[in-house]
């Protein structure tokens, strides 16, 4: 196990990975419908809390359809994020979309609310989650390097056109260093601190990671802290991290 990293790296890294794996990832999504986990057996039924999951860099709410209906069948009230592409300012998602679908959930179901994040969405899970303690019981991570943008090359690259593309449409609607680990807004500032006590929180990862650095997914604290076999991709459509999911909402 990694030492606990005590801060985010304000830089981005090239991680020396590989990305050929992550094709695998269909055999975890056919894994998945061969499972007892994903029919509800074996798994601790639900409570009705709400279940927000956000989608990872690039991603929408369209590719975790199986997440969401498969919390939706072990008793839970899953939410889709309503971010849209993420592929803009992690800040204003939060505040401009994120915020809204959180205070639905809270509403509807009357209680605190559980996040899932997968990759980017984990790291904006913890921030929002930092922002907004009083509502929030639980973050789950899935593969998301909250520590520092330690990513293969492909990605960096992927993020500077983001990043690009973000300035250009917000200009000063943004900070100029927007999309960096160097950024001073709202949402890396809550990302630095630690979550708060009663913030109950899961770092899911895999060391076959073929898209980010394994060790800035985690926390160093083994209570916290999941491995599981598999690629990056496939954590939103593995049957371990499912199994993990219902047992560690079930707790909390």
């Amino acid at each position: 196990m990694a030492a606990k990293v005590s801060r985010i790296r304000d830089d981005e890294v090239a991680a020396p990975i590989t990305m050929w794996q992550e094709s695998l990832f269909g055999v975890e999504m056919l894994l998945l419908r061969a499972s007892a986990a994903y029919y509800g057996l074996g798994v601790p039924r639900g409570d009705g809390s709400g279940v927000v999951v956000i989608p990872g860099f690039l991603g929408t709410d369209l590719y975790l359809m199986e997440m969401h209906a498969w919390l939706r069948r072990i008793g839970y009230k899953p939410y889709f994020s309503g971010i849209g592409i993420n592929a803009d300012c992690p800040n204003l998602l939060i505040q401009r979309r994120l915020r809204q679908t959180m205070d639905q959930a809270r509403e509807e179901t009357g209680r605190k609310i559980h996040l899932i994040g997968h990759s980017l969405g984990g790291i904006i899970a913890r921030s929002a989650a930092a922002q907004h303690p009083n509502d929030i019981q639980s973050v789950i991570t899935l593969g998301s390097p909250f520590r520092g943008t330690v990513v293969h090359s492909r990605v960096l690259r992927a993020a500077q056109a983001v990043r690009l593309n973000i300035l250009e449409k917000h200009g000063d609607g943004v900070l100029p260093d927007c999309y960096t680990g160097r950024c001073t807004c709202n949402f890396l500032d809550s990302l630095r601190r630690d979550l708060p006590p009663g913030i109950q929180q899961t770092a899911i990862y895999t060391r076959n990671d073929g898209v980010v650095d394994w060790e800035y997914c985690i926390t160093g604290d083994r209570s916290v802290d999941v491995e599981v076999p598999g690629t990056h991709i496939g954590l939103a459509f593995n049957p371990a991290v499912y199994d993990t999911i219902a047992n560690r909402l079930s707790k909390w």
